[in-house]
């Protein structure tokens, strides 16, 4: 349907996630990534709080190294397949970010509006990639929600948002399913 990226909203409305296992080499260079996470920074944020941080890995095998630690002290018994999955996690993609909701518990800022406001982030840091003619994928999964991994790379109350792996798209993206707009658009009142 869209096909054009000279626009800004062509450009919204083409922006694909990747698929991280199939991002390659180039990733963004360090002043690229510096202006999308400049970027994903430029959102909706109740307070001026900044209630999410960014973090940047740059050693895969320390990350991995944190997966595996996190996940066989939660789970002894481990298969060997399990911990190979998440060295391959860990190492998907030329770039990681980590985004993590960082709320500001001393605020009368709901909880609520700064877990979206570090959603948003997430989702502006993806558009970014995009408009700089990369690809990113936003994956969740059993290190999100791991308290050893959130720790390894915060400090409660903070929660992991989501792990961002970006790069070059190694085969076309592609296009999955959107909803149609009648199902999830309505008006109110109902004016017919």
């Amino acid at each position: 349907m869209f096909n054009d990226t000279s626009t800004p909203l062509s450009l919204l409305a083409t922006r694909r996630s990747g698929k991280p296992r199939d991002l390659v080499a180039p990733g963004p260079d360090a002043a690229q990534l510096d202006q999308m996470l400049a970027i994903a920074a430029r959102t909706p944020d109740h307070g001026k709080l900044a209630p999410w941080r960014f973090v940047v890995i740059d050693d895969r095998d320390a990350l991995s190294r944190l997966l595996a630690d996190a996940y066989r002290a939660e789970r002894p018994q481990a298969p060997r397949g399990d911990l190979e999955a998440l060295d391959q996690f860990a190492r998907q993609a030329p770039t990681l970010v980590v985004v993590l909701s960082s709320p500001v518990t001393t605020s009368p800022i709901p909880l609520w509006e700064q877990e979206l406001s570090a959603g948003a982030a997430t989702m502006n840091l993806l558009h970014a990639a995009h408009a700089l003619g990369f690809a990113a994928g936003w994956l969740t999964g059993w290190p999100t929600f791991s308290d050893a991994v959130r720790d390894g790379l915060g400090a409660a109350p903070e929660r992991i948002a989501g792990f961002v792996f970006i790069g070059t798209p190694s085969r076309p993206l592609d296009e999955r399913p959107r909803p149609e707009p009648a199902r999830i658009i309505s008006h109110w009142p109902n004016m017919g």
